[in-house]
């Protein structure tokens, strides 16, 4: 079943060059080697170079560690998050990086941005010499869409969690051609008690670290979380989220051709794609039955929902509802920063696809219950 044509405008000013930032490139001794054994270190000749510049630079990531450790580690171990996070939650394409940005915009917030998420081991230290060097080394766009791409802005944190060496389904995308990595901490239900203590811990310790750099709230954006709401609450009982849906056919279509873009630039084996359509489909629906699962046990007041059509119809107008739903203040200190943003986006233009009806209709069936919930069953797709 082909999804989607691969090349499209996201294509367009974002040529790779060989020393472009790879997610892996900031990732920690263990859990490299953890992931190259795994996989029984079935890398493909033509990224074997790639490979051995990740694993030395291992090296030099442990003793920076050490070196954060040695200057920061008492204060990071008595440092509190005093304001519960906010997440931006929503599968893959939905709108999360655009609704990320807008609410980060306030500077009553702060968030990881890719020096962090790329160097989350000892960024305490090393910003201020190997942020310029990632800058110089990230494209200024990102691989699957015109958005602009540069280290200072909003990062997901699943990324961190990756290069602190802890296991995550995004890293299918370094072993395309195996199994899917992880699949089990995409909702963390069923990990051993010690496993998901030790998810906790490492999540905590990251924001723990931002919040030494800057303390006021954070704001966090991985669709991940979307299925892991239960814990998230056990952490941080006060937390707020924003989940943000788009049209289904748009969804699969665009996250199809996000993992193809990743799996050809950042992964270590030459990709096949092979059962890749239903992995977005098994992905989504376990992802949305964890999230109808456990959003009961969020305060109404705490949880709101906004469409990404609408976003995009009215994005300051949607903002301000979602600060009076979620009660983050006084929505007028935002505002001239939300009515700049908007105006520097004025004339983005969203990737268009190409989709067949027989895939038209695999979405419709397959993921028939969210496009009911939401109202997609009578709306034309844009894609």
């Amino acid at each position: 079943m082909a999804a989607a044509a691969d090349k499209k405008p996201g294509e367009q000013g974002a040529r790779e060059r060989f020393w472009h930032m790879r997610f892996w490139n900031g990732m920690w001794i263990t859990g490299w080697f953890r992931l190259l054994g795994r996989n029984r270190f079935a890398v493909s000749p033509s990224r074997v170079g790639m490979t051995l510049i990740i694993s030395m630079l291992t090296l030099m990531h442990l003793a920076l560690w050490a070196i954060q450790k040695l200057i920061y580690g008492r204060r990071i171990a008595r440092t509190e998050i005093e304001k519960a996070p906010i997440f931006v939650i929503g599968h893959w394409r939905s709108g999360t990086t655009l609704l990320h940005e807008l609410m980060v915009l306030d500077r009553r917030h702060t968030y990881p941005d890719a020096c962090m998420c790329f160097a989350p081991n000892h960024f305490l230290v090393s910003t201020w010499f190997l942020g310029g060097l990632i800058r110089r080394m990230m494209p200024s766009k990102r691989p699957m869409d015109n958005m602009k791409f540069d280290a200072r802005r909003p990062q997901e944190d699943e990324f961190a969690m990756c290069n602190m060496g802890v296991p995550s389904p995004i890293l299918t995308i370094a072993f395309a051609n195996r199994p899917p990595q992880y699949p089990e901490y995409l909702d963390l239900r069923g990990l051993p008690p010690e496993a998901l203590a030790r998810w906790k811990r490492a999540l905590m310790w990251f924001l723990k670290c931002i919040t030494v750099r800057d303390a006021r709230r954070i704001v966090l954006k991985s669709p991940p979380h979307t299925a892991r709401i239960k814990t998230l609450l056990e952490m941080f009982p006060d937390a707020r989220f924003v989940h943000i849906v788009r049209d289904p056919v748009t969804v699969f279509v665009s996250t199809v051709y996000l993992w193809k873009r990743l799996y050809r630039r950042d992964g270590l084996q030459v990709p096949k794609f092979e059962g890749l359509d239903e992995y977005v489909f098994e992905t989504f629906n376990r992802m949305y039955a964890a999230l109808e699962r456990d959003r009961a046990l969020v305060e109404p007041s705490r949880f709101c929902e906004v469409r990404y059509e609408d976003l995009v119809k009215d994005p300051i107008g949607q903002t301000r509802s979602i600060y009076e739903h979620l009660e983050l203040g006084e929505f007028d200190q935002v505002l001239p920063a939300l009515e700049q943003y908007v105006a520097d986006q004025k004339d983005y233009q969203t990737n268009r696809y190409e989709i067949s009806d027989e895939t038209r209709a695999e979405i419709r069936r397959r993921w028939s219950k969210f496009i009911e919930q939401y109202g997609y069953a009578t709306e034309p797709a844009s894609v």
